[in-house]
């Protein structure tokens, strides 16, 4: 069955056609830091875009880095997302991995990670070698100093802003130094730039030969397309640490015809998005540079990453807008739901405390959210999650325990609703209560069981190839309920159409 695009994505693809109608053959003109008027556009339209040169950073976390990408990517803990775009499953040309604090996760593109937790204060961590334990150190050491060159960076911006000073700090070198802004908005400021995960990027440009190429200002090939940053705090910053891999000198054997951009160099694309009259910003990306996105850039601005010619590796540090993301929340929610449940009844069912609609509706919205939100996102990436350590292991296993007594309580309510003598408005506001949930897990599970099915799945190495979890046979005495309900579905379906005496 072919899938319906939200009002968000028909949207986007429209503005998406109009400014290719516009544009026709021609190209969206774009800046370098050959062009003199670069510094003084930069300044005028992209004021919240910071780079802090390679020489700016202590040359001793430079070789920490470093040696963490290195590591992790050596111990295969980096690999390519299977995402979802516009209903089809697609693998991301980068291989990734997302590192942060202990029960964070981060969705984009419709796919949950679960970070490999660092080694935060008051947090326990084991991990499978002691060199994934020192690297996953490095990251949290690298994303407090970014926390604090962040809130420098800001505190600058929010001072020249109150001074009326037109011309703000971009570009940071070794010699920079910046006065402390002691104002009301310092708090705000620092939690704005408290960066809770990074993700870790890396590609090889030369096994990935089919790059896109960047449509609108024929910037070149694309490792990353222009995108927005998505689940974010609203307003928060974004920093990013670059490390181009060194080797030996090689430069591309087709001549350039991009203007002002060098194709054997990385670079980091900006544009306001949907303006076709300012020119866009291409700044190179040296080894070691790292840039920061400020305050609302994000939101009203989209950036792409363009593939140089050696292997590039980033760590993309970011306030993700955890309310609904992390350990601790989806355990409070499935505790919520099974306040409900009482003890278990002779016929090994159980007895549920309240058949209020609200209730019961409130139980079957968070027993999807368990299920769809995070078993299935959690198993559908293999053994990923599980590369740099098992800590999310015994959390997995507690949750699916507490999604079975919900399935438990699933089948509670629906002898409640099959009992002879109940009232028929009684059982109808119940049915009512639960029907969308039902209806919306059967949808989801044949939809994520053909997605663990899907070539791009099977094409995956064995060990990251998905997992259709949970799921059981029709006959499997242990579970209360089948897998597939289509039946159930159905029979309540005709329970609300069956006339009232």
């Amino acid at each position: 069955m072919k899938r319906t695009p939200t009002a968000e994505e028909r949207e986007r693809e429209a503005k998406k056609l109009r400014l290719f109608e516009e544009l026709e053959d021609t190209w969206l003109p774009y800046l370098t830091p050959k062009d003199d008027e670069f510094y003084q556009q930069w300044q005028l339209k992209y004021p919240k875009l910071v780079l802090r040169e390679a020489g700016a950073v202590p040359e001793e976390l430079h070789r920490d880095v470093q040696a963490a990408f290195a590591t992790l990517h050596q111990h295969g803990c980096l690999a390519r997302d299977l995402v979802r775009i516009q209903g089809k499953d697609l693998l991301t040309p980068v291989a990734r991995l997302l590192v942060g604090n202990p029960g964070c996760t981060y969705k984009y593109l419709s796919t949950r990670l679960f970070a490999a937790p660092w080694p935060a204060r008051g947090s326990s961590v084991t991990y499978h070698a002691a060199e994934i334990a020192a690297a996953c150190q490095t990251l949290l050491s690298l994303n407090g100093y970014l926390q604090l060159e962040t809130a420098q960076a800001w505190e600058e911006l929010v001072a020249k802003e109150r001074a009326n000073i037109d011309e703000v700090p971009v570009c940071i070198g070794p010699d920079f130094g910046l006065g402390i802004f002691d104002g009301p908005d310092e708090a705000d400021i620092r939690s704005r730039s408290a960066y809770n995960v990074t993700l870790l990027n890396f590609m090889d440009p030369r096994k990935m030969p089919h790059l896109k190429e960047e449509p609108y200002f024929g910037m070149g090939k694309m490792a990353v397309s222009w995108h927005h940053d998505e689940n974010l705090v609203d307003r928060s910053a974004v920093a990013v640490y670059s490390h181009s891999c060194e080797g030996p000198e090689e430069e591309s054997e087709e001549d350039s015809p991009l203007e002002g951009r060098d194709p054997d160099t990385w670079h980091v694309g900006f544009k306001i998005s949907w303006d076709i009259e300012t020119p866009g910003l291409v700044i190179p990306l040296h080894q070691g540079d790292c840039y920061f996105m400020l305050d609302d850039l994000n939101a009203t601005h989209q950036h792409c990453v363009l593939a140089g010619l050696p292997p590039r590796f980033s760590s993309t540090h970011r306030v993700a807008e955890c309310s609904t993301g992390t350990l601790d929340y989806i355990l409070q929610r499935c505790q919520l739901a099974l306040q409900n449940v009482g003890d278990v009844t002779d016929s090994g069912g159980v007895a549920l405390k309240s058949l209020e609609p609200a209730v019961l509706k409130q139980g079957e919205e968070i027993h999807n959210e368990v299920e769809f939100e995070w078993l299935r996102q959690f198993w559908f990436q293999g053994s990923r999650p599980r590369k740099c350590t098992d800590w999310w292991c015994e959390p997995m296993a507690r949750l699916e325990e507490m999604w079975r007594r919900m399935e438990v309580a699933t089948n509670g309510v629906l002898q409640e609703v099959r009992r002879e003598g109940v009232p028929v408005g009684q059982r109808n506001a119940m049915v009512t209560a639960i029907l969308a949930s039902l209806t919306a897990r059967q949808t989801l599970r044949r939809e994520w069981h053909a997605r663990c099915q899907s070539r791009a799945a099977r094409s995956l190495p064995a060990d990251q190839q998905p997992q259709c979890r949970p799921y059981w046979e029709k006959e499997d005495p242990s579970m209360p309920l089948p897998f597939d309900l289509t039946d159930v579905v159905s029979e309540l379906r005709g329970l609300l159409l069956e006339p009232t005496p």
